[in-house]
């Protein structure tokens, strides 16, 4: 059987990155090979960016060295891209070293002067061998997809988004070889995300990337790389085998950390019993156990951010819209919008880029005022709003300072009480990082600090603006759960799927022109629903007959009892997994008779809430079948 060779993109050995005390990263080694879509996954500060800067040549290693192939071309996506603000969309395309644009550019000359035939024929030649001819529709259609369909706007007029995406076709159309991304769907909306996946699927593109977007981390890549502790691991398989080998992994660690603690301690006793004077065999012994001593004492930096925020309870009025409408020019926002938030209520908003997600909350916020109607806001209600605008920088302000700016002590529920210190802690910022400059921080770190700025004014109503963008995958799962227990409203406007389906129990649709959707489910049932729907022309009167989800001659549900099921089929699906996940911790023959009770207690829990919601379900079940 003849082995399969993997051609060698790029190899990076032993390479380290330092600023000042701070050590990122030490002797790291991995490579690149053809065909391979990698994700590069670590928490917020331990040097991701850094490390795709090394590799895009604007910054070098302490240490080390980084080897590409000579003959392949590549193409870096960096969080904010250098563009030429002289130039206009189409100029920016043009200005790039796509080896196609020579080409079509050999062949305009050699058109000028036909008589040359030789010189003709080659050109003609070059142009079907890179086939050139299809390229101003390939560039215009990617353009289009990433919505830049104005070739003449100036880069100068561009928004920080459009820049983005402006870079990213730009990789696109150039077709590398091997293609560095960082954060590639930040800026993207849900319709260019699911576009690039499927670019990415038919592509022969050898992919580098940083994303938290675990859907996409899930249907595009084929290897994840993870920095975990200083350590790198790899992981041949997507997003779902790399949490299952990663846990199994974890857990063979923590078996091997308690065995050295065994073994320590017996050692530490034969230590303490030793003369002093030494022979070969015990000095050697003495040797050893300073490496059983560093193994026991192994322990991970997995600090969960937990926060029991001492919330005001709601009151019966939380906010009401009547009829609200609002426009910017020519452009509908809201056309006599109503709606009423209940308690409790976890609501996701999706739509294109520039539907006016966020003019809406600005709206309910009362930063912004409707051109007409009202927006009534109860006594009770205390927003807590996550912006995309993130924390303010002032200069020399240290993080353990901008907590302070809220108290000393932050209080809890029960009477309880925690230190500016402590709760930075639970947000995993250590005692040291603490003293750090704001402005030394990453991007990721800085979200986290914001998010804790907002979080610790104990809201009972929170918006989230993006908040996924640059947050590791680790902070995102701790959001997750700690908004699942949120006993508050949540909104949450974002293009992180994952993220949607598991916080969310119902969607906001903006289509544009004013048309706002209400659809009882995450954005996975949205989209499944969507797949189901015949393709119809876009005019308006099929936009206005597009709502087919709400209540029809056979579907005797009231919209909140529809919300309800949808809701209830969520939770069992959650409740099945965290049944699983508890059942196999039994088979761990290393309990206490003290966890088994424990682990017992939470079970039983667990199917008691499943058998009274499976109850209400078929209950609710009931009246669609009449």
């Amino acid at each position: 059987m003849q082995k399969t060779i993997l051609l060698n993109y790029l190899t990076v050995e032993n390479i380290s990155k330092s600023y000042g005390e701070l050590t990122l990263f030490e002797n790291m080694s991995f490579s690149v090979h053809k065909d391979e879509k990698i994700a590069f996954v670590a928490k917020n500060g331990t040097g991701k960016t850094s490390i795709l800067n090394i590799l895009s040549g604007d910054d070098e290693p302490d240490t080390g060295t980084i080897t590409y192939r000579n003959d392949i071309a590549i193409s870096f996506l960096p969080q904010d891209p250098k563009l030429d603000p002289s130039l206009t969309v189409e100029e920016t395309i043009f200005a790039s070293e796509n080896p196609i644009l020579k080409v079509i550019l050999n062949y305009e000359h050699a058109l000028l002067n036909p008589e040359n035939e030789e010189v003709y024929q080659k050109a003609f030649d070059a142009m079907e061998q890179y086939q050139a001819w299809d390229f101003e529709t390939q560039y215009k259609q990617i353009l289009f997809k990433l919505k830049l369909e104005d070739l003449n706007q100036k880069v100068s007029t561009l928004s920080g988004g459009q820049k983005k995406r402006l870079s990213l076709a730009n990789a696109l159309i150039n077709k590398p070889d091997l293609l560095i991304l960082d954060e590639p769907t930040n800026h993207l909306d849900l319709e260019m995300i699911e576009w690039l996946e499927g670019f990415f699927a038919k592509e022969n593109i050898t992919l580098f990337m940083v994303t938290h977007d675990r859907y996409f981390l899930e249907r595009v890549c084929n290897e994840i790389i993870e920095l975990d502790e200083g350590q790198l691991y790899s992981y041949k398989g997507n997003y779902s085998y790399y949490l299952e080998k990663r846990e199994a992994r974890i857990e063979q660690t923590e078996v091997e950390t308690g065995k050295a603690k065994q073994l320590f301690k017996k050692e530490l006793e034969w230590i303490r019993r030793q003369p002093k004077a030494r022979t070969t065999k015990s000095k050697s012994r003495i040797d050893d156990f300073q490496d059983i001593k560093h193994r026991a004492s192994q322990r991970r930096n997995d600090h969960e951010v937990q926060l029991e925020l001492n919330m005001e309870r709601l009151g019966n009025k939380i906010i009401e819209l009547h009829k609200v409408s609002k426009s910017f020019k020519d452009k509908v926002i809201l056309n006599n919008f109503s709606y009423m938030f209940q308690s409790g209520e976890r609501m996701g908003i999706i739509g294109k880029n520039g539907t006016g997600k966020t003019t809406f909350l600005n709206l309910l916020t009362q930063h912004s005022k409707p051109d007409a109607g009202k927006v009534i806001t109860g006594e009770t209600v205390k927003f807590g709003y996550y912006t995309q605008d993130g924390i303010a920088i002032k200069p020399e302000q240290k993080v353990i300072d901008v907590i302070r700016e809220y108290g000393d002590y932050i209080p809890l529920k029960k009477g309880r009480q925690i230190s500016a210190q402590q709760l930075l802690e639970r947000f995993l910022f250590s005692r040291k990082k603490q003293y750090d400059f704001v402005e030394k921080l990453s991007g990721g770190e800085r979200k986290r600090l914001y998010l804790c700025t907002v979080l610790i004014q104990n809201p009972n109503f929170l918006i989230l603006d993006e908040p996924t963008n640059d947050l590791d995958i680790v902070t995102l799962n701790v959001l997750e759960n700690f908004l699942l227990d949120f006993p508050g409203c949540v909104i949450v406007v974002s293009h992180d799927r994952y993220f949607m389906d598991k916080v969310v129990d119902h969607l906001l649709v903006f289509r544009g022109d004013g048309i706002i959707e209400d659809f009882p489910g995450n954005y996975t049932d949205f989209r499944v629903y969507e797949d189901s729907q015949p393709v119809v022309s876009n005019t308006s009167e099929d936009k206005k007959e597009k709502n087919t989800w709400k209540k029809t001659e056979t579907n005797t549900l009231s919209y909140n009892e529809e919300k309800e099921l949808k809701n209830i089929e969520s939770k069992l699906k959650s409740l099945a997994f965290d049944k699983k996940e508890l059942e196999n911790k039994f088979n761990n023959s290393e309990l206490s008779q003290e966890a088994i009770l424990k682990l017992s207690e939470t079970l039983q829990k667990i199917i008691d809430d499943m058998e009274t919601k499976e109850e209400r379900w078929f209950e609710l079940s009931s009246k669609l079948d009449n």
